[in-house]
């Protein structure tokens, strides 16, 4: 069943609970929501231990879009109307972009108890073509424009889709979802700022004081590899961990007894980076 929250500029947020035990607010990445997505797979797991909040990112699913222009400041504020639904403090995991997000949100929002993030998307090094300068003015002129496959079409090339499998994707029900909701890719490439395009991660980039595990998977590429352990590095006393045998697109199975175990602990405890 959905239910709606109301963020500070008045936008509903559409979110969804489902289990019991501590709060935890799960956070997409680029064009997921809880009908599309990981989440809601991830969430009938975890919801064995705690109770689950999974949302509807601002302009996917059910939220709309806004009254207000997209601002990193009105997604914190989306997450901090769970938090406050969630009876007030909560732990938070983020994916990919919703990483960047569950991150930035965390330096700011002392309701976030405890924090996860799998694979922000980021290159700190020369393993990967970094993201053009530009990217977020051409995404937005296409977005303008009405262009919207072509938004899609994009992002997928620059996050290393092959050509063949972008032209199967565009014959599959999968692309219409992923048109509704390209108008939101100009917001998570601005999630990202002006970082990760390449150089090593500034060592001031965030100020996190809470316990915080850092995860990528074993068989991700390897600027993704390369950004989380640049991620721990600079956050400093944080766990760090590699899942074995997972890609970008983590499986809840692998994810759930890492979460459950990290979540679960009433202590902070630091690992090493490998």
């Amino acid at each position: 069943m959905t239910r709606f929250t109301t963020s500070a500029d008045g936008t509903e947020i559409a979110y969804s609970v489902t289990g019991s035990g501590p709060a935890l607010v799960l956070v997409d990445g680029a064009m997921c929501h809880r009908m599309f997505g990981p989440s809601t797979e991830l969430a009938s797991v975890l919801d064995k231990n705690f109770t689950v909040y999974t949302y509807d990112r601002r302009g996917r699913g059910e939220t709309g879009d806004g009254a207000t222009p997209w601002s990193l400041q009105n997604e914190i504020d989306d997450l901090d109307a769970l938090v406050k639904e969630a009876g007030g403090s909560a732990f938070v995991f983020g994916q990919s972009s919703g990483a960047v997000l569950a991150l930035e949100a965390a330096t700011k929002l002392p309701t976030i108890t405890r924090l996860a993030l799998y694979e922000l998307p980021m290159v700190v090094d020369d393993t990967y073509t970094p993201r053009p300068a530009d990217v977020v003015a051409t995404m937005d002129g296409l977005i303008a424009r009405g262009e919207r496959s072509a938004a899609v079409t994009m992002f997928m090339k620059m996050v290393g889709v092959p050509g063949i499998g972008l032209a199967i994707m565009k014959l599959t029900p999968v692309w219409k979802k992923l048109k509704l909701v390209a108008h939101t890719l100009p917001w998570d490439l601005r999630l990202l700022g002006d970082d990760g395009r390449g150089e090593p991660l500034p060592a001031n980039r965030w100020n996190i004081k809470v316990p915080t595990l850092v995860m990528n998977g074993g068989k991700s590429p390897e600027y993704l590899r390369n950004t989380m352990k640049n991620v721990a590095e600079v956050l400093g006393d944080v766990e760090y961990q590699e899942l074995p045998g997972q890609t970008h697109m983590l499986k809840a199975s692998a994810a759930a007894p890492v979460l459950v175990e990290f979540f679960s602990r009433a202590q902070r405890t630091a690992g090493p980076i490998a």
